[in-house]
């Protein structure tokens, strides 16, 4: 497969600051180039409960492609029809009752590759698809990482074991197996893995999301598998990211204690097309919303 990307201009410049734009956080390489494609990532705490928000998103941003984690919903019970009403004809589903489940859904066709099952626990975690963009042929990973409890010792914490146990399986899942291959990774991860991931990295060291244990196993399996934190990549480190604000803070906006748990990485031939993200914080205000916000992300392919 010949991969035909379209080098953005300013890509290997001085890292950006964020744009403030209708309550989101913009990261954005220098001028903007037209884009190919669009993909959006959401965990939604139930897709058929928060239907009318995920309406309003694909409404105002009209992604390409939207990966949705904990679904909470059987296949057989999914939505279909309210997503193509909106013009998303493509779907795929990997969901249970009641709990996980993550889709993909988009406006140009994709192909269902696989829905793996992790640590041989069948719990819908895991969907991949394959779409065409500018001629390049992108394998998609849509993950939804195990939360892992409350208490971060694996000898007491089931949950928390079979999350560290669920990561150190995601070494299977490389960014590409040739030079050729072209990947993307998206979902929630549920590990928010750098010091400026969180509000308060001594505060939270101990806490479920970012310990060292967890951080330190999930940056390994990243970099081991070839796989490219786009995010950061023209973020300055110091500079805080959140896409989660937790339903038990009063208010969560003036507290502002968010962590990093929902990701976008891809392989490394893939990094000269990222045209850049958006964080979309408002969402995090939106009625009924979801404790996760979308993070959209851009691609400029030739």
């Amino acid at each position: 497969m010949e991969i035909r990307l379209k080098l953005a201009r300013g890509s290997g410049a001085a890292c950006h600051r964020p744009v403030s734009l209708a309550g989101s956080a913009v990261f954005r390489l220098n001028p903007p180039q037209p884009m190919s494609f669009t993909l959006a990532t959401w965990n939604i705490n139930s897709v058929r409960l928060r239907m009318p928000i995920v309406e309003r998103l694909l409404k105002e941003q009209a992604p390409d492609i939207l990966c949705l984690q904990e679904t909470k919903c059987p296949d057989d019970l999914f939505p279909f029809d309210a997503f193509r009403r909106l013009g998303y004809e493509h779907i795929a589903v990997h969901g249970q009752k009641g709990y996980h489940g993550v889709a993909t859904i988009a406006r140009r066709p994709i192909e269902a590759i696989e829905r793996r099952r992790f640590c041989e626990i069948a719990d819908s975690r895991h969907l991949s698809v394959r779409f065409d963009a500018g001629g390049t042929s992108i394998l998609l990973h849509n993950f939804y990482v195990p939360a892992g409890g409350d208490e971060p010792d694996p000898a007491i914490n089931w949950k928390f074991k079979h999350k560290l146990d669920f990561v150190a399986e995601m070494n299977a899942v490389p960014a590409a197996h040739d030079a050729a291959a072209a990947s993307i990774l998206v979902g929630d991860l549920n590990i928010a893995p750098l010091e400026h991931d969180v509000w308060s990295h001594k505060q939270l060291l101990k806490i479920v999301s970012h310990t060292p244990v967890e951080t330190e196993s999930f940056e390994a399996m990243r970099v081991a598998g070839g796989w490219v934190d786009l995010m950061r990549l023209n973020v300055p480190y110091e500079q805080k990211l959140y896409t989660w604000w937790s339903y038990r803070a009063q208010d969560w906006e003036a507290s502002d204690r968010g962590r990093r748990l929902d990701h976008v990485w891809s392989s490394a031939n893939l990094v000269p097309a990222f045209a850049g993200y958006e964080i979309l914080r408002a969402a995090r205000g939106w009625e009924r919303p979801s404790d996760h916000v979308p993070v959209i992300a851009r691609f400029a392919l030739e």
